[in-house]
C-alpha cells in the first residue's frame, strides 16, 4: 500500500495541501501508476496520524482535479488523466503550495526552470 513519506508532508502548507501535493507529485512521479488502487481514507488517514476528514477532503480535491477517481465501495483509484488535464493539475497544486510557502510568482518559476534543467 502507498502511503507518502514524512518529508514529502513538510513543506510548510495545510496538511491537507501537503497530502494532495504529495499523491499528486507521486503521480506525476509514476510512483503510482493509472488505475492503482490508494489506501482507504481511514487507512492513510491511521498511517499518517491524520484526521479521516484531511484525508477525505485531500481526495475530494483530487477527484476534482482529475488525478484520482472513486469507484464506490470498490475505492479510489488513479485516473488515467490526459496529459494536458494532468498538466494542468500539477501547476494548479504546485501554485498553491508555493503560495502556501509565501513563495512569489518569480521565484517560483525560477525553481521550475531549475528541477527542469536539473
Amino acid at each position: 500500500m502507498w502511503t507518502p513519506d514524512g518529508a514529502r508532508l513538510a513543506d510548510g502548507a495545510t496538511k491537507h495541501e501537503q497530502l494532495t501535493n504529495a499523491i499528486t507529485a507521486a503521480v506525476a512521479a509514476g510512483e503510482l501508476a493509472p488505475n492503482e488502487r490508494l489506501p482507504t481514507v481511514r487507512a492513510l488517514a491511521e498511517s499518517l496520524a491524520l484526521a479521516a476528514n484531511t484525508v477525505a477532503r485531500s481526495y475530494r480535491e483530487l477527484e476534482r482535479a482529475g488525478v484520482i477517481e472513486t469507484r464506490g465501495r470498490n475505492g479510489s483509484f488513479v485516473t488515467v488523466p490526459d496529459v494536458q488535464s494532468a498538466l494542468r493539475s500539477a501547476a494548479a497544486m504546485y501554485v498553491s503550495g508555493a503560495r502556501a510557502l509565501g513563495v512569489g510568482r518569480e521565484a517560483a518559476v525560477d525553481a521550475v526552470r531549475e528541477a527542469w534543467s536539473g
